[in-house]
């Protein structure tokens, strides 16, 4: 079991119980998922460029990604329906818990300028994380990389609000931007 998965059952879960006065243990917000997801305009022209973003991912990740396709055409975009335009991986229990520890205690500290991610929740508890380079994870050796990309990294938690979510993740360990 993950060190941030045991604190997560012994600590936070108790803490967070007492802070909404939940009734049941069963009630209390959990991390569901984490989505990472590259997006791969540039494989439209380079069709080698998703080989590359699929061996990022799968070190980064430690799970091997799949590729996501267009739904409909854009005729502006030069964009047709089933081609390849991403590459996403979704992580759940000890990859998830693993990933996470990874992120908030080595990468997110890695990041030029980093004053904390900003607290942009979609209503229902879950964050989406911009990252501008892959290079913050140690798994990526700057040599081995074609070319800089950034990411996409998706929270997704049990909460009802975003006031229980910003919680769960604050307890955690995610670094918000200090707002003032």
């Amino acid at each position: 079991m993950q060190q941030l998965q045991a604190r997560y059952r012994d600590e936070i879960r108790s803490t967070l119980m007492e802070e909404f006065g939940y009734g049941n243990i069963m009630e209390v917000p959990a991390i569901k998922k984490i989505v990472v997801n590259v997006g791969a305009g540039e494989a439209l022209d380079n069709p080698k460029a998703l080989d590359y973003i699929v061996q990022d991912l799968e070190a980064i990740t430690g799970q091997h990604p799949i590729i996501t396709r267009a739904r409909k055409s854009i005729a502006s975009f030069k964009l047709r329906a089933g081609r390849a335009i991403g590459v996403k991986v979704t992580l759940r229990k000890d990859r998830m818990w693993a990933f996470l520890d990874r992120l908030c205690n080595v990468v997110l500290p890695r990041q030029r300028d980093f004053r904390g991610i900003p607290a942009a929740f979609d209503g229902h508890g879950n964050v989406t994380i911009g990252l501008r380079e892959q290079l913050a994870f140690p798994e990526i050796a700057y040599d081995k990389i074609d070319k800089i990309r950034g990411m996409e990294i998706s929270i997704v938690t049990s909460a009802r609000t975003d006031e229980e979510g910003r919680r769960l993740l604050e307890l955690i360990g995610v670094p918000f931007r200090q707002t003032s």
